[in-house]
């Protein structure tokens, strides 16, 4: 099975493109974010644990996403592929992807980076507030945050994965079609 871990800052169209990627491969799309979304709202012990995080804009603690990404991981090991968004978001994540990839027999078969810079992040993150019905859109103070948190925890984690795994950077500007280009192109130069 493949695995594509597409990481960059929040708002940079991760998202949009995974889905893009996922309809094109025949992977499955695995948004971290998403999952935690759903636990939240099925209300399940873990759910609400990672709501309180979120409420407070902090990460769910390393302990709690390692069990669920290892749950996540076997019940999908029979798919062809899988795209990882959202994780590892800090330097003992990328640790704890990499041992439960190597626990389970897998690898990383491509990894990029999209870089957007901050101001158009948070230009993205207002249209993205305009259009969403999600309640931790709405809050600027959040999206600035958010930001920091990527700043402060996520981008050393990304240099850090660097070093132990080929990572490709993709320039995030541009239209969804330019971008999904790029990462087109990366996707092909790695085979």
């Amino acid at each position: 099975m493949d695995i594509l871990l597409i990481t960059g800052p929040p708002y940079s169209g991760k998202g949009t493109q995974c889905e893009i990627l996922e309809a094109e491969l025949g992977y499955t799309h695995i948004s971290t974010g998403d999952v935690i979304r759903e636990e939240k709202a099925r209300q399940t012990p873990i759910g609400r644990l990672m709501q309180q995080y979120e409420e407070k804009g902090e990460l769910v603690p390393d302990e709690v996403m390692e069990e669920l990404l290892e749950n996540i991981l076997l019940a999908h090991k029979q798919d062809k592929g899988i795209i990882l968004d959202g994780y590892p978001r800090t330097i003992p994540q990328v640790d704890t992807l990499l041992r439960i990839l190597q626990r389970n027999g897998l690898s990383i078969s491509h990894a990029v980076n999209i870089n957007v810079p901050a101001e158009e992040l948070l230009e993205r993150a207002k249209k993205r507030a305009a259009t969403s019905d999600r309640l931790d859109d709405r809050n600027e103070q959040t999206h600035l945050k958010r930001i920091g948190i990527f700043e402060k925890e996520t981008r050393p984690a990304i240099r850090y994965l660097e070093t132990l795994v080929p990572l490709a950077q993709v320039d995030g500007l541009g239209t969804i079609p330019e971008i999904t280009e790029k990462l087109r192109h990366i996707m092909q130069q790695a085979r």
